[in-house]
Order: C-alpha cells, then structure tokens, then sequence
C-alpha cells in the first residue's frame, strides 16, 4: 500500500492511501511535528507490527472505527507515546518512554508490545528521518511511503 502525505497551506495536511488500484484521501489535522498516521509509519514499519496502516493495507475501512484488537491497541498507545515526546522536543529518554508506554497500556487495559530501549532508538530514528524529509516539504509538495 502507497501512503502519500502532502503539506497543505491551512489547518489540515493529506494523506492519501493507495490498495489495489484504489485511492483513499484523509485530512489530516495539522501538528508541528509530522503527522499522526506518519509516526504510525515509523512505529509499524520499525516493529513490523500490526497497527492501523497494516490494517488498511490488508482491508479495513479507513473512515471506521476500528475493532479493538490487542497488537494494534499496543501499536496505537506507542504511538501516542512517540508522538507525546515529539511534542516535548523527542528528547525523553528510552526508559523513561518505555515506562510511559506500560502507563499508558494499564490505563487503557490493553497489553503492551514487547519492546525495549533498542525499539525504541530505532522508531526515534526512523521519525527523525520521516520529520526531515517532512520539514524539507514546501506547501503542495508530496513524500510517499510503501507499508
């Protein structure tokens, strides 16, 4: 599955999915750090886990709300842990992410991902990557990625 994000010039960025011949287009809220779907990228792509772009990629409505299913719940948590950190400079250490990460997994009563300091080094470089590829876009220009 193709996954293109294009910057756009208001409030929303694009992310368009690409299956079998059939393009899906998204908006995506603004952040200031790459967008949401993007560190889903970095975490899935990294892990080769199954969270909500290997979904998509293997059938599932993007526009619907999802079924709880327990890897893709610890993939959605990572996530929001990432995205968090990015938020406060992408700075936290490993441990301290990790810990976060099983906070965050009790508190939503969804099992964590097997995952360690080494994971989480490799997602953050992978997001960092992503983040310079994204910040290099001007309004309008496009990067695409393959899951």
């Amino acid at each position: 599955m193709e996954i293109t994000f294009t910057k756009g010039s208001g409030k929303y960025d694009e992310m368009r999915l690409t299956r079998n011949g059939v393009s899906e287009t998204i908006a995506c809220p603004k952040q200031r750090i790459i967008p949401h779907d993007m560190v889903h990228y970095a975490v899935e792509h990294t892990l080769q886990k199954r969270g909500f772009l290997v979904r998509v990629r293997e059938g599932a409505l993007v526009g619907f709300q999802m079924v709880p299913e327990p890897e893709s719940d610890g993939v959605e948590r990572l996530v929001e842990v990432f995205q968090g950190d990015a938020w406060s400079g992408g700075d936290a250490s490993p441990q301290d992410m990790l810990d976060l990460y099983q906070v965050t997994c009790t508190a939503r009563e969804c099992p964590a991902l097997p995952v360690g300091p080494e994971d989480i080094i490799a997602i953050r470089r992978n997001i960092q990557g992503l983040d310079a590829q994204w910040q290099a876009l001007a309004t309008g220009q496009s990067m695409s990625l393959v899951i």
